[in-house]
This record gives structure tokens, C-alpha cells and sequence, in this order.
């Protein structure tokens, strides 16, 4: 019971205020993390670059003063501008010409290769246990009358360096979070807000009464002006469709009202009629009744189902076949009235698919409405199968009173005669619903007498 319940529990949809959110904060979000790792690598790239510069311009401070001083100690303010400016502790080296210790810390890091001696080099190196980055310059000085090249080491940690990108990464990265947030904010009431006017049709329609399918009229943004437009349509097909209904339950009552009230009186005179031959006559008009009124109340129900029928009952079968046992069973009637009853079968096979129940009720239809209405100086009945030019094609074809051509659309409605008589005036009705629904055309044709009936179908 418990497995049954959850198959038949429908799905709880999520929320289009939450679908928004998360269509659009996840690809921000993703695009985020690449600006971070972006952001990250540049920071490194950054401080890189500003170190180094900042290890030159100690070096470039360092040889000035060197030069200046003869060799003595760096002066304060390049002491403090190597502190200050370098973004973490500088150490240094000076070497005078003839390479002679000049200032600075006894031992710097050592290059793993070769160095060019012209131009400021820059490498990584180890000293005392710590990664270094070292800059070496060499220059053409004169010291205390001595002439030569001077060597400037200095170096930095490496640690410093990195401490420094990623506290630049770090703010950047806090910067994008809290305009991640800020935005994530901003969409989930912004599209709160984008949403109203939908909030606003929902609680318009909630306040229609049940009886109101009227077009929404109400100003709509354009993306839902299709839903809008939809909604109107279908409310107008709805309305249709319950007019349509009252106008068959209306049509259908009044047709049944006569039926049913001659069958009571019938019903209510038979136990006073003592005369058996008289009692026989009033019981042929009962159940005679009764046929026309079974009859008119099956074809009412007939003409119900085919409104919402479907096609599970088609298959594909020779149309021929169907015909010949429709005309089959209509036989009997037609030589009980001295009729020329003939079929004329196609040679050929005629494949159809379609519901082969509803085409043989179709073309008893169209015999009995020929039976019916066309006149004591009617001699015959023809019906014909052949192929046709848009599918199949069956002819039912009569020589008695016919149809006058400005009215063969009076013919095809329902509950319409174009003569007082028997008849419940649904036959042409029945069997252009029937066509219809097979995707067919049925067709009143002129000819010199009587009345000829054209069905098409599609060919299978």
C-alpha cells in the first residue's frame, strides 16, 4: 500500500523563484572560482615582480652608498629604506675590487650556475635552511683609490614573498565573496520582484468565480504573454466545449421528450384494449416505439463518444471487407421494399486504418438514411468501393426523392430533417463525425436523381 502511494504521489515541483536562483548563482559561482585561482596566481606573479625590484633598487641604494662612503657603512636612510621598502628583512653582501669584503652579512647564498656579470642576475638559492631569492650586481667602481668591479648581493626569504601574494590573494578572494553574497542577495529578491506580476495573475484567476472563462485581459510581461495567450485559449475551447455540451443535452432532451411520451401513452391505452387484433396492432406500434427510441438514444450516445473518442480501437483491415458485411446485414430490409440492392466491390484491395466498427455504423447510416427518406419511388441503392486520388472512396448512390444542393449543409447537422417523417435526423450527422475523426471528407455530389454520398478516406 505504502509503494502504491508513492508511485501515485505526484512530484512536488520546485519553486521558479528557486529554479532562477540556482540557473544563475552556480555558473557566477563557477566563474568566481576561476577569478580566484586567476586572481591567486596573479597575486603571486605580482609580488614576484614588485620583489624583485624592490631587491634592485636595495642593490642600486647599497652600491651608491658603498661608492660614496668609500666602503664604510650604509648610511641611515638607506638602512631604513631597505627596511621599509622591501616588503620583509633584505640581507646583503658587498665586495670591493680585487674582491675584498666591503659590508653586509659574511656569507651570501651561492648561485647553482653560472652568472653573468654585466647584467643584475636573479636566481633561488638555499641559507640556512630557508629558500632565498638573490639578486647579484656587478659594477665598476672606485673604493679608497681602488678601481674594480664591486659585487652587491642582497636576498630575501621567499616565505615573505609568499606571505605577502597570498595576502593579496586573500583580499581579492573575500572582495568576490562578498559580492557573491551581495549578488546572491540581489537575485533572490530581485527575481522575487521580477516575479510579482506573476503572483499577481495567479491571485486574479484564484478570485475567478468557476462560472468565469473570460479572456485574462490583465497586462502581462512579454516572456508570459504566450502562457497568457495559451490560457485564454483554452479557457475559450473549455467554454466551447460546455456550450457545445448544453447545446446536445438541450438538443437531446427535446428529442427524447416525444419519443418517451408517445411510448407512456402507448404503454398506458394497451390494458384497456380487449379487441386482440386491436391488441395486437397497439403492441406493434409499442415496440416500434420502443426500436426508435433505443435507436435515437444510441445514436445520441454514438455521437458522444465519437466527440472524445481515441484510436486505441484502430486497426488496419480492407475497407472492402467492412462494407460488404455492413451491406450484408442492411440486405434484408432493402428486398423487404422490391429495392435493386447491389455492391459494387473494388478489385483491388482498399487498406485502411481506422476503427472498422464506427465505418460499418457510418455506412449503415448512409443506407438507412437512404432507406428512410428516399421516397416510395425509389428503386435502388448502389454502393461502391474503389480507390480514389486522396485514399479509398465509398459511394452510396440512390434514385429516390434526394438532397437540393442549398441545403446539403442543413443535411449533415444534427437533429435537422429536410422533411417531416421518420428519422431522428442524426444519420448524415453520425457519419461525418465518423469521417472526420479518420481524417476523411464526406461530400454530397450532383447527379440527374436521387442522391449520391461520397466518403474518402486516407489509404493505410
Amino acid at each position: 500500500m505504502s509503494a502504491s502511494r508513492r508511485r501515485t504521489t505526484p512530484r512536488r515541483a520546485i519553486s521558479l523563484r528557486l529554479r532562477l536562483f540556482l540557473v544563475i548563482l552556480p555558473p557566477l559561482f563557477a566563474v568566481s572560482i576561476l577569478l580566484g585561482i586567476w586572481r591567486f596566481h596573479a597575486a603571486q606573479e605580482t609580488s614576484e615582480e614588485l620583489f624583485d625590484r624592490s631587491l634592485l633598487a636595495a642593490a642600486l641604494a647599497i652600491s651608491r652608498d658603498v661608492a660614496i662612503s668609500d666602503g664604510d657603512a650604509l648610511s641611515p636612510s638607506t638602512r631604513s629604506f631597505i627596511s621599509d621598502a622591501g616588503g620583509g628583512e633584505i640581507f646583503y653582501h658587498v665586495t670591493g675590487p680585487g674582491g675584498y669584503y666591503v659590508t653586509g652579512y659574511a656569507y651570501p647564498p651561492r648561485a647553482g650556475a653560472a652568472l653573468q656579470s654585466d647584467l643584475p642576475s636573479y636566481y633561488m638559492a638555499d641559507y640556512r635552511g630557508e629558500k632565498m631569492r638573490v639578486l647579484r650586481m656587478t659594477e665598476t667602481r672606485t673604493i679608497a683609490n681602488l678601481s674594480g668591479e664591486t659585487v652587491v648581493t642582497v636576498w630575501q626569504r621567499v616565505s615573505d614573498r609568499q606571505g605577502f601574494a597570498q595576502e593579496l590573494a586573500l583580499r581579492a578572494i573575500g572582495l568576490m565573496a562578498g559580492l557573491m553574497a551581495a549578488l546572491a542577495l540581489l537575485i533572490w529578491f530581485g527575481v522575487q520582484v521580477g516575479l510579482r506580476p506573476l503572483n499577481d495573475l495567479q491571485e486574479a484567476i484564484r478570485r475567478r468565480s468557476p462560472d468565469d472563462l473570460g479572456r485574462i485581459r490583465r497586462p502581462v510581461p512579454k516572456e508570459v504573454a504566450g502562457v497568457v495567450a495559451t490560457l485564454n485559449r483554452l479557457f475559450g475551447q473549455v467554454q466551447d466545449s460546455i456550450e457545445a455540451h448544453q447545446v446536445f443535452i438541450s438538443d437531446a432532451a427535446h428529442q427524447l421528450r416525444n419519443p418517451a411520451a408517445a411510448l407512456m401513452a402507448l404503454a398506458e391505452t394497451l390494458p384497456d384494449v380487449t379487441d386482440e387484433t386491436e391488441r395486437a396492432a397497439r403492441q406493434a406500434e409499442l415496440i416500434a416505439a420502443a426500436r426508435s427510441s433505443a435507436r435515437l438514444t444510441n445514436q445520441l450516445l454514438q455521437l458522444e463518444r465519437l466527440r472524445y473518442g481515441d484510436t486505441d480501437t484502430w486497426q488496419r483491415f480492407d475497407l472492402n471487407d467492412v462494407i460488404e458485411e455492413a451491406c450484408q446485414a442492411l440486405a434484408p430490409a432493402a428486398l423487404m421494399r422490391d429495392l435493386d440492392f447491389s455492391l459494387e466491390r473494388s478489385a483491388e484491395p482498399l487498406p485502411v486504418e481506422a476503427d472498422p466498427v464506427l465505418i460499418g455504423e457510418a455506412m449503415t447510416n448512409l443506407v438507412d438514411n437512404a432507406l428512410r427518406h428516399g421516397g416510395d419511388g425509389m428503386t435502388r441503392i448502389t454502393v461502391r468501393t474503389a480507390l480514389s486520388d486522396a485514399g479509398v472512396a465509398v459511394t452510396v448512390q440512390d434514385d429516390g426523392i434526394g438532397i437540393p444542393a442549398d441545403q446539403s449543409e442543413a443535411a449533415f447537422r444534427r437533429f435537422s430533417q429536410l422533411r417531416n417523417g421518420e428519422g431522428t435526423g442524426l444519420g448524415l450527422s453520425i457519419v461525418e463525425q465518423v469521417v472526420r475523426r479518420h481524417h476523411g471528407s464526406v461530400q454530397l455530389l450532383e447527379c440527374d436523381a436521387g442522391t449520391t454520398i461520397r466518403i474518402e478516406l486516407p489509404r493505410a
